[in-house]
């Protein structure tokens, strides 16, 4: 059987090579797993410190999917498993791997092009919207839609969400909207959209272009490459329903946002309906939490971001929520999940902070994280 992750590296015009790592496992839509992940960090970590390595493509395997998300499922099985109000170790572990990854991809001192084709939901929009170089196909699913499963919007997503225009992030996370290549541009989750077709011509372009082993300029170099195989973005559904979203979002507290999305259900716009549905349908939990992680992250840094999800992600696995979400969706997939509590109004402050205590003892597991890699 074949790794879950390849990798090589090939030469290019300069002496220098690319490595290029690419997510294998199509037949489950390249879902992220610890497994695939130990193998993935380490080999980033290598390149980087290789002088002779002047850039990284990072890409999946298979025409449907970049990556659509991370294994959860696994997840699921531990927290049953250890039975509830206890933490599984596998939990505790995928988050941890999960978000030193996705920090190192942020901070990484090379070019990184990350080819995201197809469909890109949670832990691959993760990989994604860290790297240098973020190229979406034309037909790119992409979506945050943790709050199906009992989950929120992790991978740094109450972060990046937060920095999106107007109060759009905070839709998305809320709804788990499926968004286009067009809105992945608007909300800096993307740099660039390319046919997936062309993917073996970037390659032989980036073999032909002579590197400087320098970050600034190889940037450079890469985004001038890329812009020669742009392609016009389809029209953001974010922009389309501009007016729409901001008249739903824009209140103070999230009882008023609930309001007005519930409300939303009966538009005759497709998108903003099924939207809306999504949210009267997912954890109430999941949007309180939600919405709190991202008025704390207005300002903060990614490192005190992850670490705070990191406590977010171990509580979910503790909570009713997210194994049962899961289990509807995933597992059973009779889509009819009976969340605890029921209503928004009945998801209290004494929840919410204990999803975010710590659940572990000494240093933070991710303390490290600002300091070195």
């Amino acid at each position: 059987m074949s790794a879950p992750v390849t990798f090589g590296t090939f030469p290019t015009a300069s002496g220098h090579s690319f490595g290029h790592a690419v997510l294998n496992n199509p037949a489950a839509l390249n879902a992220l797993t610890l497994p695939m992940i130990d193998l993935l960090d380490p080999q980033l970590k290598s390149w980087a410190e290789d002088d002779s390595i002047a850039g990284v493509v990072l890409s999946a395997a298979g025409d449907k999917a970049f990556c659509a998300g991370g294994d959860v499922v696994s997840l699921h099985h531990a927290s049953k498993r250890v039975g509830a109000g206890v933490v599984p170790p596998e939990a505790e572990a995928f988050f941890e791997c999960e978000y030193r990854l996705d920090y190192r991809i942020h901070t990484y001192p090379k070019p990184i092009l990350c080819w995201a084709h197809g469909i890109v939901m949670g832990g691959g929009v993760g990989l994604m919207v860290g790297a240098s170089h973020r190229v979406v196909s034309p037909n790119a699913r992409i979506a945050m839609p943790e709050i199906h499963i009992g989950l929120y919007p992790d991978v740094a997503g109450t972060w990046f969400l937060h920095r999106m225009p107007a109060r759009t992030g905070l839709f998305l996370a809320l709804t788990g909207a499926i968004v286009n290549a067009g809105d992945a541009l608007m909300g800096d989750w993307a740099d660039a959209v390319l046919e997936h077709a062309q993917f073996s011509n970037v390659l032989h372009a980036i073999e032909n272009t002579s590197w400087q082993g320098e970050l600034k300029s190889d940037k450079e170099k890469l985004s001038a490459l890329l812009k020669q195989f742009e392609v016009k973005a389809p029209t953001p559904l974010l922009h389309t329903h501009a007016k729409e979203i901001d008249a739903v979002m824009n209140h103070d507290t999230l009882a008023e946002i609930d309001v007005s999305l519930r409300a939303l259900q009966q538009n005759e716009v497709a998108w903003l309906a099924k939207a809306a549905q999504a949210y009267a349908h997912g954890s109430p939990t999941s949007a309180a939490l939600s919405f709190e992680l991202m008025k704390r992250h207005a300002g903060a840094d990614l490192a005190d971001v992850l670490r705070l999800e990191y406590q977010a992600s171990v509580g979910c696995c503790v909570h009713p929520d997210f194994p049962e979400g899961v289990r509807a969706l995933l597992v059973d997939k009779d889509k009819s999940p009976k969340w605890n509590p029921g209503k928004l109004s009945e998801v209290s402050e004494a929840t919410i902070h204990d999803l975010l205590k710590p659940r572990f003892l000494g240093l933070h597991p991710l303390n490290d994280l600002s300091i070195s890699l």
